[in-house]
């Protein structure tokens, strides 16, 4: 977004570009245009399929994994270019540690992604809200829900006991999770992680939303496990 924040209103029409008629009235009647930036241009525009950026994500990290990146849109004139607005084709909720840097995994550059962040890949209204913007205003066509190998939010969960500050927040979010693995076999930490991964997908497709832009085949939301070791990406669900 915008650094200047410019006061545009978004119209009816503008919206309908994004949603058509598959957004519902609640999200119209809420005036959610009426001090947003206005819309950038959708890679929808330029015929990318949800499937299609989903391949994307998928192949830019097996480069990233048989270390044949390509680094793509690093450039100063790219930086030039999405100064001016962003169209990112993915949006990310991934876990805040600090080894699973999205632009890096999947081999993307500037304006590429639009990255959430939160330790454990909670899907907070914060988060969700984040990325209806990313995907009903900007155009994003995929969202991948990325959880990863010994995640220490979920760690943490599984132990239990106390913890300071705001960090029991985490915890209780992810402990539904940990139950509904508990018997599992296997490693509690992979299997308490999967779960929680389709449990914060279950949370996003609550959005109407989201949920609309699926319905009308804008949007696909997918989760996806990262393997610290290897770097790979796998498809969860």
């Amino acid at each position: 977004m915008s650094r200047q924040h410019p006061q545009i209103n978004l119209s009816r029409r503008s919206l309908f570009k994004f949603g058509a008629g598959a957004i519902g009235t609640g999200v119209l009647t809420a005036g959610i245009g009426s001090n947003l930036l206005a819309p950038q241009k959708a890679l929808a525009e330029d015929d990318i399929t949800p499937d299609k950026a989903l391949q994307e994500l998928l192949d830019g990290n097996q480069r990233f994994v048989k270390s044949k990146r390509k680094n793509p849109h690093q450039t100063h004139s790219r930086l030039v270019e999405v100064a001016k607005g962003q169209n990112p084709f993915a949006s990310i909720l991934s876990c805040a540690d600090s080894r699973v840097p999205s632009e890096i995994i999947f081999d993307q550059g500037l304006g590429d992604l639009f990255v959430c962040r939160v330790a454990g890949n909670i899907a907070t209204r914060e988060e969700i809200g984040s990325l209806e913007f990313g995907s009903l205003i900007l155009g994003s066509k995929v969202i991948m829900l990325v959880g990863h190998e010994r995640c220490g939010a979920v760690s943490a969960a599984i132990k239990g006991g106390e913890v300071p500050g705001q960090i029991g927040s985490l915890i209780e979010a992810i402990k539904p999770s940990v139950e509904s693995s508990k018997d599992q076999s296997g490693d509690k930490v992979k299997n308490a992680c999967k779960a929680n991964i389709l449990a914060q997908i279950k949370k996003l497709n609550s959005s109407t939303v989201l949920s609309d832009l699926i319905k009308a085949e804008k949007l696909k939301i997918v989760g996806a496990y990262y393997d610290l070791d290897t770097g790979i990406i796998s498809i969860v669900g």
